[in-house]
């Protein structure tokens, strides 16, 4: 066993401030306010910053100028292994609208070389698209945009069975709501995006199984005091978690606040990343699609649309503490709360019996070390009992 004190801990049962946390066989088996565990004193102490849970992003497109669509096992990995400098421990890698064939291909083959991937751990795939409104395409091709039928969602999800762990559709489009009760049966997340569905038809397809709002805000009928659309909706009901790029472009600081605010407990931060995140301004793919990053990092279509974001999931908790969140809040919406959302009670949370994924954040809520079920794969930390920092390169 081996124990690690930091200034403040983010963890289940302790407040937040000094603790130590001990770690035994890749999962966490103690944590203890205070500055030692059981008498114990700690072998990792970190001067100062937070120790939080590993971090879990449901929706990557890509990064480190790979897109996952067509990535090959090469790009894949160094995806995996990059993604702990971000603080994301755990994620699920976004297929965008692209034909069913092509579709159905990419799940096979990331299907195939999962087994072989090491690092940030996969959870599963997010399909986004092609099932969505051409009135709300955003950065998706209008012309692949399609109805959903039985047919295609059979297709997809026996592709590779179990793989699809969250579907984006817009559920006002013909055969939206059977979707939405064929997925949500087959156990998978269903959230609405993409879409032009107004209060109304957001509550029928929480009613019928979704649980999640891709992107809150984007790609969406905007909130109107007469017509709430899917953002008020989204905000009031209790069934929906609320997706939410917190780059301070798609979504402006104050309304971040406000999301916290009205749906407390119910938002997800997440990346949206493309291949260009972690990359210098230049053409970068997504789905098929060239998009240019400018100087601000922005990934933007020909049209100026965005796409995608360059977003670390670490800066989101960052711009979300400065527009007025508090820490743990912050923390728990890239951590604990989209864990739960796929059914992984076993990741983003400090507590007894959970992966040893963990992530020390700086005082500027940057990522300076992650560890894998224990096993540091990013950064370096001081010891205690040691002359010199146990290190790891990326």
């Amino acid at each position: 066993m081996h124990v690690i004190h930091a200034p403040r801990v983010v963890a289940d049962g302790v407040p937040l401030g000094p603790a130590c946390v001990a770690v035994e066989h890749g999962r966490v088996v103690g944590v203890a306010a205070g500055e030692t565990y059981g008498g114990l004193r700690p072998e990792v102490l970190l001067p100062s910053g937070v120790l939080v849970p590993g971090l879990v992003d449901l929706q990557v497109n890509g990064c480190y100028g790979e897109d996952l669509v067509a990535a090959g096992p090469a790009g894949w990995a160094e995806v995996t292994r990059r993604l702990p400098e971000t603080g994301v421990t755990a994620f699920l890698p976004t297929f965008i609208t692209a034909p069913v064939p092509s579709l159905l291909a990419a799940l096979r083959r990331t299907a195939a070389l999962l087994p072989d991937l090491s690092g940030a751990r996969v959870l599963g795939v997010h399909v986004e698209g092609p099932f969505l409104s051409p009135r709300r395409h955003g950065a998706h091709d209008p012309a692949l945009l399609r109805h959903a039928t039985p047919a295609a969602l059979d297709a997809l999800l026996d592709a590779a069975p179990g793989l699809v762990r969250i579907f984006t559709l817009a559920p006002e489009l013909p055969g939206g709501l059977d979707a939405v009760r064929r997925l949500s049966a087959a156990g998978v997340v269903v959230s609405i995006g993409h879409t032009d569905a107004t209060a109304a038809q957001a509550e029928a397809a929480a009613d019928a199984g979704a649980r999640l709002v891709t992107h809150l805000f984007n790609a969406m009928r905007p909130l109107h005091h007469r017509e709430p659309g899917v953002v008020g909706q989204a905000l009031v009901d209790p069934r929906l978690v609320c997706g939410l790029i917190a780059d301070l472009h798609h979504v402006a600081g104050p309304v971040c606040r406000l999301a916290f605010t009205a749906a407390a407990g119910r938002v997800v931060l997440v990346t949206d990343s493309v291949a260009a995140a972690g990359m210098p301004p230049g053409e970068y793919d997504l789905g098929g699609q060239q998009v240019a990053v400018d100087a601000l990092g922005l990934p933007r279509r020909a049209d100026g649309t965005l796409a995608g974001s360059g977003l670390r999931l670490d800066a989101a908790i960052a711009n979300a503490v400065a527009a007025g969140v508090d820490l743990r809040s912050a923390v728990d919406a890239a951590s604990r709360l989209p864990a739960d959302l796929v059914g992984r009670p076993d990741l983003g949370r400090i507590a007894p019996g959970a992966q040893a994924d963990l992530v020390w954040l700086g005082d500027d809520l940057s990522t300076r070390a992650a560890w894998l079920g224990g096993a540091l794969a990013h950064g370096q930390v001081p010891a205690v009992a040691a002359d010199s920092p146990i290190e790891v390169r990326p």
